[in-house]
């Protein structure tokens, strides 16, 4: 009956069309009666419902070829193609319609009728768990893959909201701005939330390298300069990703977080998951099982999901325009510019990705996988330039909510019973931009303190976004340029920003760099950084004290003296000092790793990057995401105790989040079989040829 109906409303629908567009023909050359005509449309609606349900799927295989980002702007134009074909199979020649037309009448065709079957099967939860396994069933059948299913101990799904910190979290929900966390919250047995401390690189490759594979050792920032090598890593470039992921398995000697029955959605790394899709690790590997696109036809295949999405997409980039140019005429501050292809990174991540990766996240559930984890991306993305508690972000937050609920609700219908845990990797602190307020860049500072060049206007220093990135490996482009090209001159130091956490590099000095060998080379540079007002310490090794910190007024403290709360880390609050001292003790710890400064009465920080709400450094709400479990599962510090680790009165850095969430896997599930690191190894990082390496490039993200 709902096939019957919706084959109804969509003859209605092209009938409507054909009389208000006028490049649309039903009839045919000498006319014909109203019945003659609604059978034409009723034939060509039918023609192309069958058409959008065989023929699509398979065009949408064979554009795997195409990066993924550009399949999602040929929505359009394979649907009104397909539609084109439909009206040219009525007979004796009474349905044709302009190209142009084409694509519009299919679109709004394709529109109406998700929507009609969706308002149908709204009070069917069967008929709502039968499409949605259904899905799942053929993406187990793609993959050759079949899952857990059928009765057994719950499932767990982790969903990461990148970027939300703690306090953002408890707001959103205190306003009802988050619905379905509230009642969480507000259940007695339902969830508990806590926040936890990053370590001092508070970004999400450091944060889920650490969560997922249980060691983030010798990764001090977003992306960092390695001496012996000569190149930058960058925790979005699959490469570098991939790269980060083989060496935390070799430190671990296992596969990660998902060894066992895992499905990994959206991340930068796997989690030794078997099951991938946007996994930007993966998207340097080419071949069988590796191909990170495939969620992308696991949704698209669905041509009610891709139209659903694209129209979404275009809805985003005028929202997005549209918020922006109100913020340009109010001068509302703190402002970074969001023209260029901004509005389309960010449909991409708040549209795209979210519908692709809460799709898959619907798919492992009914084909009940043992661990699922994923990466919503959206309101980080929007964060970084609309500020982290605007307007802007509280709407993507409610958004982001409707996609929880939607889990849940199917979690009521999966072969097993599944545990939601929600989390972040880091949360953001806001602050005009460090060029902003000073009128130059870290780069320029560091210049004019060395005696070098500085141009005559402060040079925007680019970004670090993983939704960019992400963007650019879609469209098969590589990661890299800005602050990442090599220095003109073997002597010119290397400067890149994270947030607000600068690292500077001299290529020509090897290992280390000593404050002596600086102090003799540039005498004044160190002292005008320390004494800057836009920059809270330094952390540099001396020849004669160790590694000392640096601040205003000649402030000099060894590392090994360091305490919260005193000197230039005074602002900083708990745990300041024990983050400096342990990525003092990484192999690519910079010569000198800047951090810039924090008002502790505004939660303020100067991004180094073209960033109003930032992270990547120490200094306020960055350092402060978020661990939200169901009630009946083992509190995190127990676990983190349980697991071998130090028992303490907070939970403190990624590798002691990924300690609690292999506790809770493990309660349910008995423990996780750990790879032989060999074969780890070769998973991780093998298949990859030297130009795919060299370019940070691979089959997409």
């Amino acid at each position: 009956m709902r096939v019957i109906v919706v084959w109804g409303v969509s003859t209605v629908t092209l009938l409507a069309l054909a009389g208000i567009l006028p490049d649309v023909q039903l009839q045919s050359d000498d006319g014909d009666s109203v019945t003659k005509t609604a059978f034409t449309a009723a034939w060509g609606a039918g023609a192309f419902g069958l058409l959008s349900a065989l023929v699509w799927p398979v065009l949408v295989r064979a554009l795997l070829i195409v990066p993924a980002f550009v399949l999602g702007m040929l929505v359009f134009f394979l649907n009104g193609s397909l539609l084109l074909i439909a009206l040219w199979l009525i007979p004796d020649g009474r349905g044709a319609a302009a190209p142009e037309t084409a694509v519009v009448v299919a679109a709004v065709m394709s529109a109406v009728a998700s929507a009609t079957s969706t308002a149908l099967a709204v009070r069917d939860d069967n008929a709502y768990r039968r499409r949605l396994s259904r899905l799942a069933q053929r993406r187990r059948r793609r993959s050759g893959t079949g899952g857990a299913g059928g009765e057994g101990p719950p499932g767990t799904v982790f969903i990461q909201l990148d970027g939300v910190g703690h306090d953002v979290l408890a707001q959103a929900a205190a306003d009802g701005v988050m619905p379905t966390v509230a009642h969480w919250l507000a259940d007695t047995q339902g969830h508990r939330l806590t926040p936890w401390r990053t370590d001092w690189s508070s970004q999400t490759g450091a944060s889920q390298l650490g969560i997922l594979h249980g060691s983030n050792h010798d990764v001090p920032a977003f992306r960092w300069y390695e001496k012996e090598t000569g190149d930058v890593m960058v925790s979005s470039r699959p490469a570098s990703a991939l790269e980060l992921q083989r060496r935390a398995i070799v430190r671990t000697h296992d596969g990660g977080l998902l060894t066992v029955d895992g499905a990994s959605r959206g991340n930068l790394f796997s989690g030794g998951a078997d099951q991938l899709a946007l996994v930007l690790s993966m998207a340097a590997r080419r071949g069988k099982g590796r191909r990170s696109r495939a969620g992308y036809f696991a949704y698209f295949s669905d041509p009610a999901n891709a139209v659903r999405t694209a129209l979404s997409f275009v809805a985003e980039v005028g929202r997005e325009i549209g918020q922006s140019t109100r913020a340009r005429i109010r001068k509302e501050t703190p402002r970074i510019k969001r023209g260029g292809l901004y509005p389309f990174i960010r449909a991409f991540a708040t549209v795209v990705e979210r519908d692709v990766v809460v799709s898959a996240v619907i798919g492992d559930m009914f084909g009940g996988r043992t661990a699922v984890y994923a990466d919503l991306v959206a309101y980080d993305e929007v964060a970084h330039h609309s500020g982290p508690r605007s307007r802007d972000a509280e709407k993507v937050l409610a958004r982001l909510d409707r996609s929880l609920a939607l889990i849940v609700k199917v979690a009521e219908h999966t072969p097993r019973d599944y545990r939601v845990v929600l989390l972040s990797d880091h949360g953001q602190s806001p602050g005009v931009t460090f060029a902003g307020v000073y009128g130059l860049t870290l780069k320029d500072l560091v210049r004019a303190g060395s005696g070098l060049p500085v141009p005559r206007r402060a040079q925007r220093t680019r970004s670090g976004s993983e939704a960019r990135d992400a963007v650019r490996i879609a469209l098969h482009r590589p990661v890299a340029g800005g602050e990442e090209k090599q220095p003109a001159k073997a002597s010119d130091p290397v400067v890149l920003a994270s947030g607000n956490l600068g690292l500077i590099s001299f290529p020509d000095i090897a290992g280390r760099a000593s404050q002596e060998q600086l102090d003799r080379r540039h005498p004044a540079l160190l002292g005008t950084l320390a004494n800057h007002p836009g920059i809270g310490f330094l952390l540099v090794h001396s020849e004669r004290d160790g590694s000392v910190v640096l601040g205003r007024d000649g402030t000099r403290i060894p590392v090994a003296e360091l305490k919260d709360g005193q000197g230039p880390l005074a602002p900083f609050g708990p745990g300041a000092a024990d983050a400096i001292r342990r990525t003092d003790t990484f192999p690519h710890v910079a010569d000198v790793m800047v951090n810039s400064m924090y008002d502790p009465a505004t939660g303020t920080v100067h991004a180094f990057e073209e960033q109003i709400g930032s992270h990547g450094g120490l200094g306020g709400e960055q350092s402060r995401p978020f661990l939200l479990w169901p009630g009946d599962m083992t509190d995190p510090l127990e676990a983190v105790a349980a697991e071998g680790g130090r028992r303490a009165s907070e939970l403190v850095g990624a590798e002691a989040v990924h300690r609690v969430l292999r506790r809770w896997l493990r309660e349910v599930s008995g423990p996780q079989v750990p790879v032989r690191t060999t074969d780890a190894v070769r998973d991780a990082g093998g298949g990859l040829t030297g130009a795919e390496e060299e370019a940070g490039t691979g089959t997409g993200a």
